[in-house]
């Protein structure tokens, strides 16, 4: 058997070892920390005068096979990721012509609201955080963020001139009964 300061003088390799394996700090150290959980777990199997760092290099590597194997067998098998990339639908039409004269619609507000907007609300972060970037109190954040909402809207509900709805409307769709009788 060894002691536990034998195995703490060998963990400066093993960390090397492990980084070597996982390519990763953080995996190393999982790595690493399993190695040793295991290697104490397993002391009475230790031989004397065997070569500690051998044999725990050995656990470690058969430690590393092994979860490489459950993840190519189990993560790839139901990662959700690959059937969603071969399986993604492209946005409607009336969605992209809507997100087009939200674009539009954005160019009109002032840059003041539209930052806040775009800070708040596309990027989503906290109010507290936009107040400290901006250098301006968070509840001139509140407030522009509320004026730039309700702009926004009102000028969603606008009709557009440019060929959004249909002529003689006034933004709104007739039934088509009505249309073709008149």
């Amino acid at each position: 058997m060894f002691n536990n300061q034998d195995l703490t003088q060998e963990m400066p390799r093993l960390e090397k070892f492990a980084l070597k394996l996982t390519r990763n700090k953080h995996d190393a150290e999982d790595l690493l920390q399993s190695t040793v959980l295991r290697a104490i777990e397993k002391k009475h199997l230790f031989k004397e005068n065997s070569d500690l760092f051998k044999w725990t290099s050995k656990m470690m590597y058969n430690l590393f096979v092994s979860g490489y194997r459950r993840k190519v067998k189990f993560e790839s098998q139901y990662d959700p990721e690959s059937y969603l990339e071969n399986h993604a639908v492209e946005a409607s039409q009336d969605i992209k012509v809507e997100l087009t004269k939200v674009k539009e619609v954005m160019q009109k507000l002032s840059d003041d609201h539209k930052e806040v907007l775009i800070m708040v609300c596309i990027q989503g972060m906290r109010y507290q955080d936009v107040a400290k970037e901006l250098d301006i109190p968070v509840g001139t954040v509140r407030s522009r963020l509320s004026r730039a909402r309700e702009q926004l809207q009102a000028l969603m509900d606008t009709p557009s001139d440019e060929g959004y709805s249909m002529p003689g409307t006034n933004g709104r769709i007739q039934d088509q009964r009505h249309a073709f009788a008149a």
